[in-house]
């Protein structure tokens, strides 16, 4: 039974970032957390950083064995209580040129970022009724405008925002809240995978690929690196993770940056402009327009 808590919520991919921002907040906060890792060692760090009520559980979103073994234990530990959250934060970033990616690498970016999430969120839906909870999904800007050299991860985001909206309209006849918080870039503790992913994408190039695309691609992924050295901190989507959770009327969708008006800038550009001027804007906001 819960006891003294305001509720049970499961948190996936809450190794680093923004899953275990969220996974500590709502530990302080009172909430009985349950927090999904795919290590063991990822799950003793976490413990060390929180209260004796948060639980880890080992579960990687691509595998269906270990996603229904989770939902057995927190089903057996909240009894008849039910989750009153879901925060589906599992994903991962690919980079590269479109016709230079690998199709098995697509393939993988959809089962963490789409599927995944999907999956969870089916074995864990009824619990979620039982307590007329709330399914909180992280996209990304990347869900609304699209960037270069990430396409797979943007078109992976898209899908999870149209899933989102398709599982909202279903689960409206219980009250159950499904919302999409979508942040741009985010301050990473490990930036240096940005730069070890491109040196590595880089080496398998062909001479040809490498001469297409090499200096518009090495000048990107410069871009995104200092993205992740100086984006907003994890904290500040856990904060609106919690709002969302706990607001009696909450948004559907929360937008989220550290340049937040530049966003909602382009936001607005995008229902406006022509797809070729917009596009123009965001190679330009990237310099990659004279690259090539």
């Amino acid at each position: 039974m819960v006891d003294n808590q305001k509720g049970a919520v499961l948190v996936t991919g809450t190794s680093t970032g923004v899953g275990q921002a969220t996974a500590l907040l709502l530990d302080k906060k009172g909430y009985r957390v349950f927090a999904a890792v795919r290590k063991e060692k990822d799950a003793e760090s976490l413990k060390r950083n929180a209260s004796e009520s948060l639980t880890t559980i080992l579960m990687d979103v691509t595998k269906t064995e270990e996603i229904k073994f989770a939902a057995d234990i927190v089903s057996k530990a909240i009894e008849n209580e039910g989750l009153i959250g879901l925060v589906n934060n599992a994903g991962l970033l690919l980079d590269g040129p479109v016709e230079y990616v690998a199709i098995e690498d697509l393939r993988w970016q959809f089962e963490v970022n789409v599927f995944g999430q999907i999956a969870v969120t089916q074995a864990f839906l009824p619990l979620i009724r039982k307590a007329k909870g709330r399914i909180i999904n992280i996209g990304s800007v990347g869900g609304k405008i699209s960037s270069p050299f990430i396409s797979s991860l943007c078109a992976s985001k898209f899908a999870l925002e149209a899933f989102t909206d398709a599982l909202r309209m279903e689960l409206d006849p219980w009250g159950i809240e499904v919302i999409l918080v979508e942040p741009g870039s985010i301050a990473s503790a490990a930036p240096d995978k940005v730069e070890e992913s491109f040196q590595k994408n880089f080496a398998n190039m062909s001479s040809e690929a490498k001469a297409m695309y090499g200096d518009a691609y090495k000048f990107f992924v410069e871009g995104l690196i200092r993205s992740n050295r100086t984006g907003m901190q994890p904290e500040k989507v856990a904060d609106t993770i919690l709002e969302a959770l706990e607001a009696s009327k909450p948004k559907t969708r929360y937008f989220l940056s550290k340049h937040q008006t530049s966003l909602m800038l382009n936001l607005i550009l995008k229902k406006f402009l022509s797809d070729r001027s917009f596009d123009a804007r965001i190679l330009e906001n990237w310099k990659l327009k004279n690259q090539n």
